[in-house]
């Protein structure tokens, strides 16, 4: 480990750091198309070192995008290693497989040069409006149904546009200019985290990060293995059950095996359901960003996400199973899932830190995404806006309403939903008495009634769970409500793309999460 920072000059340095790709974070945000970017918060910043390693992350983001940088960063290198690149130079890919599991989240990765050397990346994930293909929903039959599939390339070369590549992308979405206009935003936060930290090394007298980012992350591994040798050694086993508007039901099945002499951590999924023919089955990166926040959230939040403190979480999931997905299995909603193996695996760590563990929740935030046809006939197409149920019950405080645990994503303000589309919302409340009693409550879900004021047909690709299976309690709570999904009044069965009329109404009735303990 190095010891050329002493503790006052390491703070400083990193929470220099940390302001740096936050405001990375916050110039894409102001700068980006997508609603459920620039509104809701869906996307992932981060700073990496010449390795490939992250070595921090901003703030806001999504779990399952920042945890799934931290491994395709280094993914995107191995093809075009650091000293192979140029000043100008920029890398572009939404390989699923290889990122983030879905077409639509987009990664790029902007080198930061000092004295004509790259001394580190930053990189930014976000979801973008459309990429073509299915849309965001379950239905389409494999991953080339989805959308155009961008392979790990450079959209800019010497500081120029790498054209061809422009071109093959934006041929291949509804739309173009939206599209652009993200990856611009996501190149210039880029820019922008990359001058910050030329002004920190500038300040400090650094030549590059190479010693600063082996500090952080040899102190965030460290600390991270000795939370670990503190828990009590041994297999802690659960499981829990997904339910699908079709009426699938989804078993995901984990082991959690504590060894405190490696200081180590390895979740096994062995046992859980095999792939789905609908698009939510999630590739590995995914399952192991949802697992490593869900474990190093009960075992010590406090130590800094990055390289070192992931390190010691090892997953394991059967090649070719929902949670480990190969190509060409489909995944665009593979959120479904992915955010709902928290559920299980916050069962298996109440036998480990029952104090620190929570009842099962909604799970996954519901998406919706409406497109269809102007009365001039002049397309229009949502961004995806998601809502959210109630969250399990906590020791010592009750479920929080309506909110998205565990992604962290913000709804999108259904003014500026109606401001995108002919969208008219009826209704959005919480559901009264529908989170499960306990010594502390569940959270409420929430009710959404919308339709779309067009005279032509339209579409709506939604993706909802938990519709038979409501959320359990623990320690004796009671479980939440299940959710609903009707279309005037009658319940969708189908993970598919609805078309509809100007008169249907769609109604959300989203879970409530579960008690913890026995009511008094």
């Amino acid at each position: 480990m190095s010891t050329d920072f002493d503790p006052v000059e390491l703070e400083i340095l990193w929470q220099s750091l940390i302001s740096t790709v936050n405001e990375q974070a916050r110039a894409l945000q102001r700068a980006a198309f997508s609603p459920i970017v620039r509104e809701a918060g869906d996307l992932a910043n981060a700073v990496f070192d010449r390795r490939g390693r992250m070595v921090a992350q901003a703030v806001t983001g999504t779990p399952g995008h920042i945890n799934s940088l931290a491994i395709g960063a280094a993914k995107m290198l191995e093809e075009y290693p650091l000293d192979s690149l140029e000043p100008g130079d920029v890398l572009v890919t939404n390989d699923p497989y290889k990122t983030a599991g879905q077409l639509l989240d987009v990664t790029v990765l902007v080198p930061a040069w000092r004295n004509d050397t790259p001394i580190a990346l930053f990189g930014s994930t976000i979801h973008h409006t459309d990429v073509g293909g299915y849309g965001i929903g379950a239905g389409g039959r494999d991953v080339f149904e989805e959308g155009l599939w961008i392979p790990i390339c450079k959209l800019m070369k010497k500081g120029e546009r790498n054209e061809d590549v422009w071109k093959f992308i934006l041929s291949n979405v509804r739309q173009p200019d939206h599209m652009a206009g993200d990856l611009h935003a996501q190149m210039a936060s880029g820019q922008v985290g990359a001058q910050r930290l030329n002004t920190l090394c500038a300040t400090h007298g650094l030549d590059d990060i190479e010693a600063l980012a082996d500090e952080i992350i040899d102190r965030s591994e460290t600390a991270t293995r000795d939370s670990i040798r503190t828990l009590p050694a041994g297999s802690y086993d659960a499981s829990a059950v997904l339910d699908l508007a079709d009426g699938s039901v989804i078993d995901i099945v984990c082991s959690i095996t504590v060894d405190t002499d490696a200081g180590e951590i390895t979740v096994d999924y062995e046992g859980t359901s095999e792939a789905s023919p609908w698009g939510i089955n999630v590739v590995k990166n995914y399952t192991h960003a949802y697992t490593t926040f869900t474990v190093r959230s009960v075992l010590n939040p406090d130590i800094p996400n990055n390289h070192g403190s992931l390190a010691p979480i090892k997953v394991v999931a059967p090649e070719g199973s929902i949670v480990n997905a190969i190509p060409p299995q489909p995944g665009t909603a593979r959120h479904v899932v992915g955010m709902f193996l928290p559920n299980a695996l916050l069962k298996a760590l109440a036998q480990i830190k029952p104090e620190e563990a929570m009842a099962e929740g909604s799970g996954a935030v519901w998406t919706m995404q409406v497109n269809g046809n102007h009365a001039d006939g002049s397309p229009f197409i949502t961004a995806m806006f998601t809502y959210a149920g109630g969250v399990g019950a906590r020791a010592s405080k009750p479920g929080l309403n309506a909110c998205s645990y565990p992604t962290g994503v913000s709804a999108v303000p259904i003014e500026v939903v109606e401001a995108s589309a002919p969208i008219r919302f009826r209704e959005k409340s919480l559901r009264s008495d529908s989170g499960g009693p306990g010594a502390q409550t569940g959270g409420l879900g929430q009710t959404i009634e919308f339709t779309v004021d067009t005279e032509k047909p339209w579409q709506l690709n939604a993706v909802t769970s938990r519709l038979a299976h409501a959320p359990e309690g623990l320690f004796g709570g009671e479980a939440g409500s299940a959710g609903g999904f009707t279309i005037n009044g009658e319940a969708v069965t189908t993970q598919a793309r609805i078309t509809l009329g100007s008169e249907d109404v769609v109604r959300l009735d989203l879970p409530g999460g579960g008690g913890y303990g026995e009511a008094d």
